[in-house]
């Protein structure tokens, strides 16, 4: 039995899960206009269903499911058999995911549903179709913020545990904009065409470790190789 947003979550839960799932059913690329409404039992996919995971950190984390193959069906019939349903759900679970605030979401994976929409944290929402019918789920497991542990001071700080992180490596990407296209045009790209980006020309790069945006900079060349001058160290506040 899925876990309903009235049944055992707060209302806090539940108009979260409600609002991720609106944006999702938004951006999701199916045939017909999808609305959000509570599932019903008889209704929800098997356990061999195709679902599609997302984990997202951030200031209100969360594990994203989707399960929306039919869906999407009609949308996918005819492109390149390189484009996965994850692939096609990614802008729609990056909408979702925005609901939550700043944060990082990962890589989504498709694997069987399992009895994930059963679990007593997950709360599920169906997609449905104008005719009443559903055409895909939306779950979502959301992880509150801890509390913040207060900052260590003096020799106590000195014999912290984070120091044993010190030298460990972490990906730093410098990232000049981004642009949004249909994968109608992803597949018509040839050598040779230019993407206009989001920002102008001469405006700072982003910096982000781990896919998170911690600094902005200019772009420099050092000895023939591209650099980042740090202009900007960018507050994470309430992450």
């Amino acid at each position: 039995m899925p876990v309903l947003p009235t049944a055992r979550h707060d209302a806090q839960t539940a108009a979260i899960v409600r609002a991720a799932a609106g944006e999702l059913a938004r951006l999701l690329p199916s045939a017909v206009t999808l609305e959000v409404a509570e599932p019903q039992p008889s209704t929800l996919p098997g356990p061999q269903s195709v679902a599609v995971r997302a984990g997202f950190v951030g200031t209100t984390s969360a594990e994203l499911i989707v399960v929306a193959d039919q869906a999407v069906a009609e949308a996918l019939a005819g492109t390149d058999a390189t484009i996965s349903v994850a692939d096609a759900l990614r802008p729609a679970l990056e909408a979702a995911s925005a609901t939550l605030g700043p944060g990082v979401l990962d890589e989504a994976h498709e694997a069987p549903l399992g009895a994930a929409l059963e679990e007593s944290d997950v709360v599920t929402m169906a997609l449905v179709g104008p005719d009443g019918a559903a055409q895909a789920w939306f779950a979502m497991r959301v992880r509150q913020r801890p509390e913040a542990v207060p900052q260590q001071r003096g020799a106590a700080a000195e014999r912290s545990p984070l120091r044993l992180l010190h030298d460990v490596e972490m990906t730093l990407t410098a990232e000049i904009g981004r642009t949004r296209l249909p994968v109608r045009q992803v597949l018509e790209l040839v050598p040779g065409t230019v993407l206009e980006l989001d920002r102008a020309a001469g405006a700072p790069a982003d910096v982000m470790v781990n896919g998170r945006l911690v600094a902005r900079g200019e772009v420099v060349v050092v000895d023939e190789d591209y650099g980042i001058r740090i202009t900007e160290i960018v507050a994470n506040e309430g992450v």
